[in-house]
C-alpha cells in the first residue's frame, strides 16, 4: 500500500495507519495525503482512476485520533475499490426514488445525505474495527455526542442555512442512533455506558425521529449486500426520516 504525504503536516499518523491497515486489508491504488490548515474540514477523501486523495486538517492530523481517522478513510478506499454498493451507488438515485413527487425542505434533504453517509460509514467501519481497537472511537463518539447535546438550540430553526449556531436536534438523534448501532454491531460498548444516557437525551429532544428504528436499521445492515438490497435499505431509511417523521412522534420499540 503506497502512501505519500504532501505538505508540511505530520507523516507518522498516516504511515502508522497504513501499517495497521495492511495487517488485514489493502488499498491497491496509491494514496496521496494532504494536510491543510483549514480548521473546518476534518477529513475529505476523493477517488480517481489511478489514485485516492485524503485531505485532513492540521488540527485533525495532530490530534490523538489522527491514526484512527486515517484508518477509517483507508477503509472507505478499500470499499470503493471492491465496488461495494454503499460506495459506488449515487446517493441522489436512492433519494429520487424515495422522495419522488414530494417537496422536502433543505434541512431535511441535507439530513438524508447524512443518513446515507452513516450507512457508508457502517460498511467502512466494519473494516476499521476489524483492524484497530475501538477504545478511541468510543471516546470520540461520546465526546462528540455530548457536545452536540449541549449545543442544541432552545428551539429548532424555522429555516436551515448552516448548523453552526447550534446542533439540530433531529440529526443529532440520528447521529446518536448511528453511534450506538455501530458500536453494538461490533460488541464494542458495554451496557450502562454514558453513550446510552446521551443517546436517550438526544432522542428525547427529537420525538419526531424514530431513534430506535434508525438504531436498528444501522445495526442490522446486511454485511454481504448487493446493489438492489442496499438501494432498498437507503430508500427505506430516507422515507422513514422524511415521510414518517412528518406524521409526528415515533413510538420506541
Amino acid at each position: 500500500m503506497e502512501v505519500r504525504v504532501k505538505g508540511r503536516g505530520p507523516s507518522e499518523p498516516f504511515l502508522s495507519a497504513r501499517d495497521v491497515f495492511e495487517t488485514e486489508r489493502d488499498v491497491s491504488l496509491p494514496v496521496e495525503v494532504e494536510v491543510r490548515e483549514d480548521p473546518d474540514e476534518r477529513t475529505l477523501t476523493g477517488h480517481y482512476d489511478d489514485h485516492h486523495v485524503l485531505v485532513m486538517s492540521r488540527q485533525a492530523a495532530t490530534s490523538a485520533m489522527a491514526r484512527e481517522l486515517a484508518i477509517h478513510e483507508f477503509a472507505h478506499m478499500a470499499r470503493y475499490e471492491e465496488g461495494h454498493p454503499s460506495h459506488t451507488m449515487q446517493t441522489e438515485e436512492a433519494l429520487f426514488l424515495a422522495l419522488a413527487g414530494r417537496s422536502v425542505e433543505r434541512r431535511k434533504l441535507s439530513h438524508c445525505y447524512q443518513i446515507a453517509n452513516h450507512m457508508k460509514d457502517i460498511y467502512a467501519d466494519d473494516i476499521t474495527l476489524a483492524v484497530a481497537p475501538a477504545d478511541k472511537l468510543v471516546s470520540f463518539m461520546e465526546s462528540s455526542l455530548a457536545a452536540a447535546v449541549a449545543d442544541r438550540p432552545a428551539a429548532a430553526p424555522d429555516e436551515w442555512t448552516h448548523l453552526t449556531a447550534g446542533a439540530d436536534p433531529e440529526i443529532t438523534a440520528v447521529n446518536a442512533a448511528f453511534a450506538l448501532a455501530l458500536l453494538e454491531r461490533h460488541d464494542a460498548i458495554e451496557d450502562g455506558h454514558r453513550l446510552y444516557e446521551l443517546a436517550r437525551v438526544a432522542a428525547a429532544d427529537a420525538p419526531g425521529v424514530a431513534f430506535d428504528g434508525f438504531r436498528r436499521r444501522f445495526r442490522s445492515l446486511a454485511r454481504d449486500t448487493d446493489e438492489s438490497e442496499y438501494r432498498k435499505a437507503l430508500v427505506d431509511a430516507t422515507r422513514e426520516y422524511v415521510l414518517d417523521g412528518a406524521s409526528g412522534p415515533q413510538a420506541a420499540d
